[in-house]
Parts: structure tokens; C-alpha cells; sequence
């Protein structure tokens, strides 16, 4: 059986962009928390659950990279990776309650209005722009060098428009004193969040369950296996992967000469991460036989 694995390290600066992204968020997530109940305004609440998402995933990326250095050992031969899709599990399970908080508090909102300071939501709104347009910018030029910190960038777009939502907000009930428009911008931005959150949850489970990766088609990976000069037939094909990015394979290869065995491993490697980027490969070879044809089939076997 062979086994073949090579590893790859996220870039420092992207990690270092991602680091001062996440302090950014962090500090105004804490800040908006404590202005919508200074304030009364659900909607910026609704946001800070928006951006609690945002910091959540520019943690996972950062985890993903702390984990990826970490080396494995006879315990884990994997390492600990897969944390980074048990995080995103958790993330969005907590965005799911978030959602349904904010859901609930609007309707009771909507029925008795609540007194909010419009001046304070506004600065805070407008704050959470600037932050926002600041993180952009950070991730903006590692946004093509790293997909963790693309995911960072659209999550950074995402949490502006909400900010823009609140801000919105804030200017219509200052000029016209309607209280309801606060809970219904809270409802707009949760049921905004929630598609996303499902996105990432079921993103997780189908890596926990070995689901194929995205991007990958198993028939066209066999196809690329078939297309090895001295491989007959491929069976008991699994493509799975620890966690995002890092997709794994193994198959059982039946050969025509067994004894040919290293020259076609190394071509199998070779194929497999030049059209899938696969590079993680246990191979079973097993000695197909002779080829002869049966009613107009070919047949390999002893």
C-alpha cells in the first residue's frame, strides 16, 4: 500500500492582516453590544450578532493556521485539523439562537415599541462602517492569496451592508420618530444571517460526515486514475477530507504488470494533483491479470 501526503503554510502576512481584522471586530463587537442596550436599539444588537459571525470566522481562519503548524502525532495522525470544522459547527448553531433571539424580541418590540436614542445608534452605526471599510481594506490585498482570507473579505462586505442597514435605520427614526422601524431593520438583518449560518452548518456536516469535497467530482477522478498507462480498473474509490481544503483519497488500483507498480504510483500522483489538486493519496495496488475479452466486454483477472 502506498502513501503519499504534503503539507502547506498559510502565508505570515495574510495571517497577520487576519490577526488585525480580528482585533478590529472584536473591539467594536464589544462596543456595539454595550450601545444597543445603552441605546434600546434591537437592530444594532441584530448587527452585533452579524459582526459576532464575522469575528467567529476570522477566528476559524486564524485557527485553521494555528492548527495547520501543529504536527501530528501517534494519537492523531490527522493533527487538528478537523477543530476548524467543529468551530464552524458551533458558530453557526450560535448564530441559529442569535437569530431566533432577535426574531422573538422584534414581534414583542413591534407590539409595544420601545423608546430609542437615534443619536447614539447613528454614531454607532456609522463607527461600524468605518471599522468595517477598515477590515476591508486589511484583507483586500490577501484576498486572492489565501481562500480563508477571501472567506474574511465577503464576510467583512456582508457585516458593511448591515452597518449601512442600521445606519439607515437610525436617520428614518430620527426624522420620523417611528419606533417600528427599529425592530423591523433587527428582523431584516436575522433573517439575513440566517441563510448564511445554514451555508456554514451544512458545509460542516458534510465534512464530518466524508462527504466528497466541493469542487470535486468522483467520476472524473476515476476517469483521471483510468487514463494512467497500466491501470486496468479502479475500485473501492473514497474521496473525503479532514477539513477545508485538504481533500484525501484512497482507491484499490488493479494493474496490468504489478511489478511496474513505483513508475505507475508516481504518475497517478502526479495526475491527480495536476487536474484535482489532491495530494493526499493511499493506494491499494492488486494485480488484475491478463485482459481477454467476454461477450464484448473487457475482463482483467487471474
Amino acid at each position: 500500500m502506498a502513501h503519499v501526503h504534503a503539507n502547506s503554510h498559510a502565508a505570515t502576512g495574510s495571517e497577520r492582516r487576519l490577526w488585525t481584522a480580528f482585533a478590529l471586530t472584536a473591539a467594536f463587537l464589544v462596543v456595539e453590544v454595550v450601545a444597543s442596550v445603552l441605546t434600546g436599539s434591537l437592530a444594532l444588537l441584530s448587527d452585533a450578532g452579524h459582526m459576532a459571525t464575522d469575528v467567529a470566522g476570522l477566528g476559524i481562519a486564524l485557527l485553521a493556521i494555528r492548527i495547520g503548524r501543529r504536527p501530528a502525532d501517534s494519537r492523531r495522525s490527522f493533527g487538528y485539523r478537523r477543530l476548524e470544522i467543529l468551530a464552524a459547527a458551533l458558530n453557526a448553531s450560535a448564530l441559529f439562537l442569535v437569530a431566533a433571539y432577535i426574531l422573538w424580541e422584534s414581534l414583542l418590540r413591534l407590539r409595544e415599541p420601545t423608546l430609542i436614542d437615534s443619536t447614539g445608534m447613528l454614531v454607532v452605526a456609522a463607527a461600524g462602517l468605518v471599522v468595517n471599510a477598515i477590515a476591508m481594506r486589511l484583507l483586500w490585498s490577501g484576498r486572492e492569496e489565501s481562500l480563508n482570507v477571501r472567506g474574511a473579505y465577503l464576510e467583512m462586505w456582508a457585516d458593511f451592508l448591515g452597518s449601512l442597514a442600521v445606519l439607515a435605520a437610525a436617520l428614518l427614526i430620527s426624522l420620523t420618530g417611528a419606533l417600528w422601524i427599529d425592530p423591523a431593520v433587527a428582523v431584516l438583518i436575522a433573517i439575513w444571517v440566517v441563510p448564511r449560518g445554514w451555508a456554514l452548518l451544512r458545509g460542516a456536516l458534510h465534512v464530518l460526515l466524508e462527504g466528497t469535497p466541493e469542487g470535486i467530482d468522483p467520476h472524473a477522478v476515476e476517469l483521471t486514475l483510468m487514463s494512467v498507462e497500466g491501470v486496468q480498473r479502479v475500485h473501492d474509490l473514497h474521496i473525503w477530507s479532514v477539513t477545508t481544503g485538504v481533500p484525501l483519497l484512497s482507491a484499490h488500483i488493479e494493474l496490468d504488470a504489478i511489478d511496474r507498480w513505483a513508475v505507475i504510483l508516481k504518475s497517478i500522483r502526479e495526475a491527480l494533483l495536476r487536474d484535482h489538486h489532491i495530494d493526499h493519496v493511499t493506494l491499494q495496488p492488486e494485480n488484475a491479470g491478463p485482459c481477454h475479452s467476454e461477450h464484448g466486454a473487457l475482463k482483467c483477472g487471474p
